[in-house]
Parts: structure tokens; C-alpha cells; sequence
């Protein structure tokens, strides 16, 4: 990976999207057409930045034919669990869990195992609140770490026998991460058809329709 760009703050999506792929192609003398492959973390998350990311990617499929990949989020941030290892010299970290707030109380959670130094889901994506999780995949035999932006305001609702927390420096997913899973699946052929791709919700957005309008 040659380089990576970051948003000015949460929630900038659809104002820097354009503006980030622009100054990338600049800074390496690259042109929009010389994009074979887009990789996009499709869900769980929140409901604009997936539209924003889908839309993006079928936009690029249909200007260039740039083929797509799409990975799963808590997947990116279980990733960065191999980073803590090597960087801290962690011994006995084998259960994992990715947190991220899905509001109203509940959040989007997946839950992984080391296997060859790979994070093997052991629990799908999934919508719970902090204390099922904790009755349900609370670390029994061995302890569970867990890592996510769902964290940030929320840690302190997780905190139980057998819970550990990886320093928060890893909690946020990574554009590089994004890349590795995508390219291994680009290895592998599995691109994302671009008229059937959907972002992953979980659930409905939460959206009112206004009954009428008045002057």
C-alpha cells in the first residue's frame, strides 16, 4: 500500500470522499481510469457513510469498469487485533470481539478466534445489547478482548469477569486493513456483483416520513 488518507472528523464522508480519491491520484500521477479495483467495507455501520461507500464504488464500476470488493467491517477492525500482538508482545489473546454502536442501546458485534494468525468469526455479525453480549460470549474458559469505535463511549458497559479491552489505539478501522482483506479476496475472485451490492445494515434505517407539509 503506497498511502492512505483520513477524513477530518466523523461523519465527513460525503464532503471529503471525492476530495481524498483526488489529491491520491494527484500525489502519484495517476488518472481515474487507471483504477482496476475499488475495496469498500460495506457494514455494519452507520446507514450514510455505507450509501456513500456503495455508491461510490458502483459509480467507479460504471465510469471505468473498476472491479469491486467488498469486506465486512467488523472484519477490518478484528484485523487490527495482529497489529496488537506484534506491537505489544501480547501472549494468550485467542477471542476477540469488534464493537461498534448501533444506537438505542445496542450495537453490532462479531466475535473471533485465532486460528494460524488468522481471525476465524466464531459469531456472526450480530445486533445485542452490551449485557447480552456479556451473558452470552463473556469470557468463561478464557477471556475476550475486545476492540471497536463502539467503545469510545461505551466501554464501561462491557466491563465484566473475563472482558479485557485492547488499548484504543487499535479500536478504529484502517483504510490498510480495508486493502489486505480486499486484495486476498481479489486473489481469490470474489468480487462483489455491482448491481445486486447492498450495504450490510442489520437493520431498517430509522427514518420518519412526514405526514404533510403546510405554508
Amino acid at each position: 500500500m503506497l498511502s492512505e488518507a483520513h477524513f477530518s472528523g466523523p461523519m465527513r464522508h460525503s464532503a471529503e470522499i471525492f476530495p481524498a480519491v483526488h489529491k491520491l491520484l494527484v500525489r502519484f500521477s495517476r488518472k481515474p481510469k487507471e483504477i482496476e479495483h475499488i475495496y469498500i467495507s460495506v457494514g455494519p455501520g452507520s446507514f450514510t457513510g455505507l450509501r456513500i461507500a456503495v455508491a461510490l464504488a458502483k459509480i467507479m464500476h460504471l465510469a471505468n469498469a473498476a472491479k469491486i470488493i467488498a469486506v465486512d467491517t467488523l472484519d477490518v477492525i478484528a484485523a487490527n487485533a495482529t497489529d496488537y500482538i506484534k506491537e505489544e508482545k501480547a501472549k494468550g489473546l485467542t477471542k476477540i470481539a469488534t464493537i461498534l454502536d448501533a444506537k438505542r442501546g445496542q450495537f453490532f458485534i462479531a466475535a473471533y478466534e485465532n486460528e494460524q494468525n488468522r481471525w476465524k468469526k466464531s459469531m456472526p455479525d450480530c445486533l445485542m445489547t452490551a449485557g447480552q453480549f456479556i451473558e452470552n460470549c463473556g469470557g468463561k474458559s478464557q477471556p475476550v478482548w475486545l476492540l471497536g469505535e463502539g467503545l469510545v463511549y461505551h466501554k464501561d458497559k462491557f466491563k465484566a469477569d473475563g472482558i479485557r479491552f485492547l488499548n484504543e489505539r487499535y479500536w478504529n478501522p484502517r483504510a490498510e486493513k480495508v486493502y489486505m482483506l480486499g486484495w486476498q479476496k481479489a486473489l481469490a475472485g470474489q468480487f462483489a456483483d455491482p448491481l445486486t451490492l447492498q450495504p450490510t445494515y442489520l437493520r431498517r434505517p430509522d427514518i420518519k416520513e412526514k405526514s404533510g407539509l403546510s405554508f
